[in-house]
């Protein structure tokens, strides 16, 4: 299938090179993070780019994987395995070939609106103690007040080296209005934002799991700024969107 280039990838590399723009950073971090096992997070898995980790992802059904659109509209799924079932980024557990990708049809790279992606795998996920589905949010879930974990292998810092052990971070739910109110009014409801003090705006790795109470709620998305406590960071709000994602 032909994939289009996303113009939003660059504009994360013109974050790092020059922060006075605030624009969309699609490069999701963890910051103020602690080391996690995969045992304790065994939704996880880690999206490669011929066999180089690019973004996050969660297990959510035995040969499902859910993740951000915006890892997944510059490949085909050639490019694309997932490995599961590992705390060190990179090795052990198990990879998995990619069999196809389905981004959300409202996916918009300039708004980030519905930046969701479903990918079936070529076989089906081994279920053990280090590999197991996540809930997903319900469509009637109430919003407000959430305290959440967000997992990943993100970097450690604005233009920081990546961890090669996963780490989680806790972040509380910002009240909707005040994030819109941030973000000049773009923030829709297909979005969710979450933080907390001295942690990164758009904590975790892309396409990684925002979880609260073992459900998952968020999908890692976007953020302006790097651990700024004027910008929450921004995720895409999984219980919008149930009928696409349909498992």
């Amino acid at each position: 299938m032909f994939k289009t280039l996303l113009v939003a990838a660059l504009l994360a590399l013109a974050v790092e090179a020059r922060p006075k723009y605030r624009v969309p950073r699609l490069d999701g971090r963890i910051v103020g993070g602690y080391d996690v096992r995969i045992d304790d997070h065994p939704y996880q898995i880690s999206l490669q780019y011929h066999g180089r980790h690019i973004c996050g992802g969660s297990i959510i059904a035995a040969n499902k994987i859910l993740t951000a659109a915006h890892c997944t509209i510059l490949y085909e799924e050639a490019d694309l395995s997932i490995r599961y079932g590992s705390t060190i980024q990179g090795e052990g557990g198990y990879v998995v070939a990619v069999k196809e990708i389905m981004e959300h049809d409202g996916y918009n790279s300039n708004t980030m609106d519905l930046d969701f992606s479903l990918l079936t795998l070529v076989s089906d996920i081994q279920m053990y103690e280090k590999a197991q589905i996540v809930k997903l949010d319900a469509r009637d879930a109430v919003e407000g007040g959430r305290t959440a974990i967000v997992t990943g292998w993100g970097a450690l810092y604005s233009g920081g080296p990546a961890p090669t052990h996963l780490k989680a971070v806790e972040v509380r739910e910002v009240r909707r209005s005040e994030c819109n109110n941030a973000y000049g009014g773009k923030i829709s409801k297909w979005m969710i934002c979450f933080s907390a003090t001295n942690k990164d705006a758009c904590q975790g790795d892309s396409g990684g799991p925002l979880v609260a109470d073992d459900v998952q709620i968020g999908v890692v998305s976007w953020g302006w700024g790097c651990a700024d406590p004027k910008y929450p960071g921004v995720y895409s709000n999984v219980r919008n969107v149930r009928d696409f994602i349909n498992v």
